[in-house]
């Protein structure tokens, strides 16, 4: 068995220079892009993400990590071009944020796994460890479907970029991949947000279109609760809305902290790691993270191919 092997290895990619449709502010240093490039938008599915690099710009000469916010479908339901929302934080992105339709960009993808990208048993209840016989090195991709019950979504900072999509695939609003994925649908859906301020808040009214309960946190008390994202979610938790089922996606102390709450409330927790990477298909090894193994040790995961999306349970934080 090769030590190497991903399940989501890039053999299935796609690379093209695309010309960017639209490129507009959401919130204060926060923007999304759209761009036309069907192949990646007709295969990829919330939680995976792509490459994106400046076209014809050697500095910065590697490409940026984006995760897919959503996909556009014409008006015959094919699906045609991609957005990524980005926070503009060093050369590529304060680059990026003054580009214009029309202009370029080499985008390449889709990359890494998705949530619940593989339905079915989970292995371990929630909370157990090291309880399962795996059968491949890929341990973190074996997930249960969203329940049909309560799906919490956790986000700090730009971490809700990967939830648009999974709320509408939760909630039957919309299918993805190619072909499209069958995922049961959710009863309840809540996205609990945190930013340093109000004004950094992205993309809340998407989510309200939706009919995805919303509750909000802020630092610095600008808006909704004064404190940490964390605190809804034990607040939620608290209410009872049915079997719930958390993703979660942010700085990593916000994630190791919300993983802490779902290993003692025994609650099945997905983490979509945001590690720094280089070449986004596996072969410079600059994204490894700490991943138990099934013997109680662990080992370092390209988060590129065996990620971004990982059981919480399996990460060493």
């Amino acid at each position: 068995m090769n030590p190497l092997h991903a399940k989501s290895y890039a053999d299935q990619a796609v690379q093209r220079t695309v010309e960017i449709v639209e490129n507009a502010r959401l919130a204060k240093d926060t923007y999304r892009v759209r761009f036309k490039a069907p192949e990646i938008a007709r295969r990829i599915v919330p939680g995976q993400f792509l490459m994106l690099r400046i076209t014809d710009l050697n500095d910065p000469l590697i490409g940026r990590p984006l995760a897919l916010y959503d996909t556009v479908v014409e008006a015959d339901g094919r699906p045609e071009a991609v957005d990524v929302v980005y926070l503009v934080k060093g050369k590529l992105t304060s680059r990026l944020w003054q580009m214009q339709a029309g202009q370029r960009v080499d985008v390449w993808g889709p990359l890494g796994n998705g949530f619940c990208q593989e339905p079915g048993t989970r292995g371990q209840e929630p909370g157990a460890r090291n309880s399962t016989t795996h059968h491949s090195p890929l341990t973190t991709h074996s997930y249960p479907p969203i329940p049909t019950e309560h799906l919490i979504m956790v986000a700090g900072g730009i971490g809700q970029t990967p939830f648009l999509a999974l709320a509408q695939e939760a909630l039957h609003r919309k299918r993805y991949g190619e072909p499209p994925r069958d995922m049961p649908r959710a009863r309840r859906v809540t996205l609990c947000y945190g930013a340093r301020t109000a004004e950094y808040l992205a993309c809340v009214e998407d989510f309200q279109r939706l009919g995805v309960e919303i509750r909000l946190a802020t630092d610095d008390g600008s808006l909704g609760h004064h404190g940490l994202v964390t605190d809804l979610l034990q607040q939620c938790l608290a209410e009872h809305h049915g079997r719930p089922h958390i993703v979660c996606c942010g700085p990593e102390p916000m994630m190791a902290a919300a993983a802490k709450i779902a290993h003692e409330a025994r609650i099945p927790c997905q983490v979509s790691l945001e590690t720094p990477m280089a070449c986004g298909v596996g072969i410079c090894f600059t994204c490894v993270a700490k991943i138990r193994q099934p013997d109680g040790s662990w080992d370092y995961k390209r988060t590129c191919v065996d990620g971004p999306v990982f059981d919480a349970e399996l990460v060493e934080w």
